[in-house]
C-alpha cells in the first residue's frame, strides 16, 4: 500500500509581509509536492495580488473548505479570512494582523483535528496583532498556551544538521532573565531537550552543552553569581538525574571554537545569547 504523505497546514501570516512571497516561491518548483501536501490557510483574493504583484506566472492554488478536502500533488488553500482583505505592503495594519490570528487558529484547529499532521507558520508582526485574540509573545508562547504547557514544558529549538540550540527564557526583556532562571527551570529545560533529542532527532545519549549567563561564566563569582549558585547545581543534579548534561561555558568561547560540534543540544539562557550566534552560522538553512 502506497503510504500517504504528510499533510501541512501553513498560516500565511502577516498578509503585508513576505509571508505570500516565501509560499508563492517556494511552490514555484513543483517537485516539493513530491515531498508533503501543503494546506494553506489564508486568501486566494490575497494570493492572486502578490502573485500579479511579483509577476510570477503561476497557477492558481486549489480551493478546498478544509484540510480534510487537501489534494496530494497540489497545492491547496482553505479561504479564511473575508473577501475584502486589503493588502498595504510593508504597512503594520491591525486588520492584517486580525487575518494572521484567524488564519493561524483555523490552521491549528486542522491539527488538533486530525486533519493535518503538522503546522508551519508565517512571519506574523506582533504589533500587529490584536492582543483581545492573540496576547502572546510570539507562536511560540500561543502554541504553548493551546497546548495547556506550563511555561517550563515548552521549548524552543532551532535547528540545522547536527546543531541544535534551545532556550531557558524565550521573548524576555534581558533586565528580567536573571530573576526568571531557577534551577528548577533549566532542570524542566534539560529534560524537555533531552526527551525532544531523542524523540524527534533520534540521538540515543544525547550530549546538551548548558551556557553560563555571566561572561566569562561568572569568573567564580566576580562578574555574577547565578552560575555557582543556579546553572551549575542544576547541571550536577541533571548529571545525577542521568542526563549528560555539561557546563556550564561561557557562550562567546563556546560559540567562538568548534565546542559546539561535541555535542547534540546547546541550552542557551536567554534568546540572543543562543539565537544570535545560531543565525550567524545558519541563517539561511536554520
Amino acid at each position: 500500500m502506497e503510504n500517504k504523505k504528510l499533510k501541512v497546514a501553513i498560516s500565511h501570516g502577516d498578509i503585508n509581509g513576505i509571508g505570500y512571497e516565501i509560499l508563492l516561491k517556494t511552490f514555484a518548483d513543483a517537485t516539493i509536492l513530491e515531498l508533503f501536501t501543503p494546506v494553506i490557510f489564508g486568501s486566494a483574493k490575497v494570493a492572486a495580488y502578490y502573485r500579479k504583484t511579483l509577476e510570477l506566472e503561476l497557477e492558481s492554488w486549489n480551493h478546498v473548505s478544509s484540510a480534510a478536502e487537501a489534494v496530494e500533488g497540489k497545492v491547496n488553500l482553505v479561504n479564511c479570512v473575508p473577501e475584502d482583505a486589503k493588502v498595504e505592503m510593508g504597512e503594520c495594519s491591525p486588520m492584517a494582523g486580525t487575518y494572521a490570528a484567524q488564519a493561524l487558529s483555523h490552521a491549528l484547529q486542522a491539527v488538533k483535528k486530525g486533519e493535518a499532521d503538522v503546522l508551519v507558520t508565517m512571519p506574523i508582526n506582533k504589533a500587529a496583532m490584536p492582543q483581545d485574540v492573540f496576547p502572546y509573545k510570539g507562536h511560540t508562547e500561543f502554541l504553548q498556551a493551546e497546548a495547556g504547557l506550563e511555561d517550563s514544558d515548552a521549548l524552543m529549538i532551532l535547528t540545522q544538521d547536527s546543531i541544535r540550540t534551545a532556550l531557558v527564557t524565550m521573548h524576555e526583556p534581558l533586565v528580567r532573565v536573571p530573576s526568571l532562571i531557577s534551577k528548577e527551570l533549566i532542570m524542566d529545560k534539560l529534560r524537555a531537550f533531552d526527551r525532544s533529542l531523542r524523540m524527534d532527532f533520534g540521538i540515543v545519549r544525547p550530549r546538551i552543552a548548558v551556557m553560563a549567563l555571566n561572561p566569562h561564566a561568572g569568573d567564580n563569582g566576580l562578574i555574577g553569581t547565578e552560575e555557582i549558585e543556579t546553572i551549575r547545581p542544576a547541571v550536577q543534579e541533571a548529571e545525577e538525574q542521568g542526563l549528560l548534561a555539561f557546563g556550564p561555558y561561557a557562550a562567546d568561547g563556546f560559540w567562538g571554537s568548534d565546542m559546539v560540534s561535541h555535542f547534540d543540544g546547546v541550552l542557551s539562557m536567554y534568546h540572543d545569547q543562543g539565537l544570535a550566534p545560531f543565525k550567524a552560522l545558519c541563517m539561511e538553512r536554520g
